[in-house]
């Protein structure tokens, strides 16, 4: 590779996208990649975990070749750290309170899945646990 030739991911696709089959072969991969990458995230959203940052990761992708795709990410990076930051303003009993909703959210979704997924009602188990000891 000569000196003056870029290394970088975004030169390897300016490479890509100088022909017309590259350009499509690259808008056809990239867009099967992100696609399978938001789905993955979709289905992973309702369970504790990483689903939404799987989601972001997808959208991520599909920025690299589609400008609605980006427009979306900047939006979305928006509005997170716009949220971000007005938590970090508020006082500790707020700070609190949407940690503990948060909490119950999340366990709400835990209790449901395993529900759904196993037939096991985490809270009767608990009780009978509870009441064994």
């Amino acid at each position: 590779m000569k000196p003056d030739e870029d290394r970088s991911a975004v030169g390897v696709l300016d490479k890509i996208r100088a022909t017309p089959t590259g350009r499509l072969a690259l808008k056809i991969g990239i867009g099967t990649l992100g696609g399978l990458v938001v789905a993955i995230g979709i289905v992973l959203i309702p369970f504790p975990g990483p689903g939404w940052a799987i989601v972001i990761l997808g959208l991520a992708i599909w920025a690299l070749e589609f400008a609605w795709a980006k427009n979306l990410l900047e939006f979305t990076k928006r509005h997170v750290q716009s949220w971000t930051h007005w938590i970090a303003r508020q006082n500790i009993p707020v700070r609190l309170l949407v940690g503990l909703v948060g909490l119950a959210f999340v366990s709400a979704i835990v209790w449901a899945s395993v529900r759904v997924s196993f037939g096991v009602d985490l809270i009767a188990e608990g009780r009978d646990w509870l009441s064994n000891r």
